[in-house]
């Protein structure tokens, strides 16, 4: 795990991983959506909101860019263990919040809205396609806000009508919504 730009560009995080239910978004991927959003957000305001979020991945790199305060949701117990440890390590607590819980639930139980909205679902998650209307129906995004869920090929959102566009790179596919 890599952060590409910001106050903690260059750093290098080794989650142990290898046993873990997670499937971290790779450098090449990432850095080809960071690209797109450092031209579409202003990571200086932004409140986020970062689903099945694994490593902490997105997270860092969101905060390392500027970002005001993130959101962080998971269910594995290590996963967020290891989130919290690197949170104190880089001195962030106050930007982030870590829940460890299931991401339905958290979806059904609206409190906030947020300005970017990230979903990286493990790719055999049975109910991928409901995730843009469990979104949009619960009011979590602001009104100009984007959320970008992450799939493999399988997955195609076009016909929804908050659908804006596709990017892939390789077997990633962001889909992008407002």
């Amino acid at each position: 795990m890599r952060i590409i730009a910001g106050q903690f560009k260059g750093r290098r995080f080794h989650p142990p991983a290898d046993n873990w239910p997670t499937r971290p978004t790779t450098d090449f991927a990432k850095e080809g959506l960071f690209n797109i959003l450092e031209n579409r957000l202003d990571f200086e305001n932004l409140v986020a909101l970062d689903l099945f979020g694994g490593t902490g991945n997105h997270c860092f790199e969101l905060i390392s860019r500027g970002a005001r305060k993130v959101t962080y949701v998971d269910k594995h117990r290590p996963a967020v263990l290891f989130v919290k440890k690197l949170a104190t390590e880089l001195k962030i607590e106050a930007q982030i919040t870590i829940i460890n819980g299931d991401v339905r639930r958290f979806l059904l139980h609206p409190a906030i809205q947020f300005d970017y909205i990230f979903a990286g679902p493990p790719y055999p998650l049975p109910w991928i396609p409901e995730i843009p209307d469990l979104i949009f129906d619960h009011g979590w995004l602001n009104t100009n806000g984007l959320f970008v869920l992450e799939t493999n090929p399988q997955h195609r959102f076009d016909q929804h009508p908050r659908f804006r566009e596709l990017r892939t790179y390789g077997k990633t596919h962001f889909s992008f919504f407002s």
